[in-house]
């Protein structure tokens, strides 16, 4: 009998085991997108081409409503999430390239291997 529950407690501790380095495997590979929001504010969506898109901050006053972090998206992407929120433009920020470092996007998608916006709202 006490040998039974020894073998059963083994095999449900190896399970249990397993899940959690399953867990910690696949939690590491999850990726580096991410949104944050900055305003307690809600803005009522715009459609895509009412949203200016940036190189760099512009000279207007503005509040930070948003930003957002990704991975093999394009500034369009950027634009789109930052028109769902009302942002009234998105600064793009392109954070990494192809393999070899020679260009910034890929010649098929122009996506981009590290990309951020920041959706802007102007004063």
């Amino acid at each position: 009998m006490i040998k039974k529950i020894t073998l059963r407690l083994g095999r449900k501790h190896a399970f249990t085991s397993f899940l959690f380095a399953a867990c910690l495997i696949f939690g590491g590979c999850a990726s580096d997108v991410a949104n944050r929001y900055y305003v307690d504010d809600r803005y009522p969506a715009k459609s895509p081409s009412e949203v200016e898109l940036l190189w760099k901050s512009p000279s207007r006053s503005f509040v930070v409503i948003a930003d957002f972090q990704s991975r093999r998206e394009s500034p369009e992407d950027m634009r789109e999430k930052a028109a769902k929120i009302g942002a009234d433009a998105v600064i793009v920020a392109l954070l990494g390239g192809d393999a070899t470092g020679s260009q910034w996007a890929t010649s098929e998608s122009k996506t981009y291997s590290r990309i951020t916006g920041t959706a802007i709202k102007f004063k």
